[in-house]
């Protein structure tokens, strides 16, 4: 069985003027979403800002979401790592709060051959109770989960059950679905791409774009299940130029000025990342407007 279908928002995680979590604003969006349909919350991923977390802040921030969502939606969290010993402690802290489900980015940096990701996400998985979702965005990592590797994963370790597939090769997906034949969920990781990863057999998004229209990004999905194709091709395109202008700068810059022009003050970020210039700024509030927004 999935841990969800449908939309997972990529949540971020809000600061205070310090910089320090704001964890009563993060209760905040966990309510938000479960009220606006969101079908999972994925706390402490990129979007989430978990590379300038401490260990403490990225734990508590996964303690705080799994008992405001109170198993109303799933919690996912964010618990890769380049060191494979780090991403096994994240995990079964995780797991041990109460977390429904990880989701585990490949290495970055140091990266990893095919053989050493199958030997490191067999040791996490194998570490912990939950399932497990891949993260592959070799646009971040450098790194490349390929799809018989990942069948090969999903297929000979229990909790391996889905992969967030973030590379935006279309064919690599189909490749994915053509060699898994069921066996390993698909989520989108690109806003983007949704319905194209959708018609190849995908179940849902793990998404950016759900933290400003979290009820579209859920219907997004659902109408392609439900077979609205129409409808749900309808959506993908009408905010396609929001989805362009949350991804002008690098994720999730540009969201958490999203967020804050809907006046959710989820805060600034954590350096290196930087504000938004002001064209790019006027360019996002500018879509948001055209696609009723704000």
């Amino acid at each position: 069985m999935a841990i969800f279908k449908g939309s997972g928002v990529a949540l971020v995680t809000p600061f205070k003027e310090n910089l320090d979590v704001d964890y009563e604003k993060l209760e905040e969006l966990v309510e938000y979403h479960i009220k606006n349909s969101s079908d999972a919350l994925i706390v402490c991923g990129t979007t989430g800002e978990a590379s300038t977390l401490t260990e403490e802040e990225h734990l508590e921030c996964i303690k705080v979401a799994v008992k405001k969502a109170a198993k109303r939606i799933p919690v996912i969290a964010g618990t890769g790592s380049n060191d494979t010993k780090t991403a096994v402690y994240l995990s079964k802290e995780a797991a041990d709060a109460g977390a429904d489900g990880i989701l585990v980015v490949t290495p970055y940096y140091n990266k990893a051959t095919q053989k050493g990701l199958i030997e490191h996400y067999t040791d996490i998985a194998k570490a912990v109770d939950v399932p497990m979702i891949l993260y592959n965005v070799p646009g971040r990592t450098g790194c490349n989960i390929k799809p018989e590797t990942a069948v090969k994963l999903a297929r000979e370790v229990d909790n391996i059950v889905g992969i967030k597939e973030a590379s935006g090769n279309i064919s690599q997906v189909a490749e994915l679905a053509k060699l898994a034949e069921g066996c390993i969920d698909i989520y989108s990781g690109n806003d983007d791409q949704v319905v194209p990863i959708l018609s190849l057999g995908g179940i849902g998004v793990i998404s950016v774009l759900a933290n400003v229209a979290p009820k579209e990004t859920h219907d997004m999905v659902y109408k392609f299940l439900e077979g609205d194709v129409k409808g749900s091709l309808s959506l993908q395109l009408k905010y396609l130029d929001v989805i362009s202008s949350l991804f002008c700068e690098v994720n999730p810059i540009p969201v958490k000025a999203a967020v804050n022009l809907m006046g959710m003050k989820c805060g600034t970020l954590r350096k290196p990342l930087t504000e938004m210039e002001p064209a790019n700024l006027e360019r996002l509030k500018k879509d948001m407007q055209i696609a009723g927004l704000l």
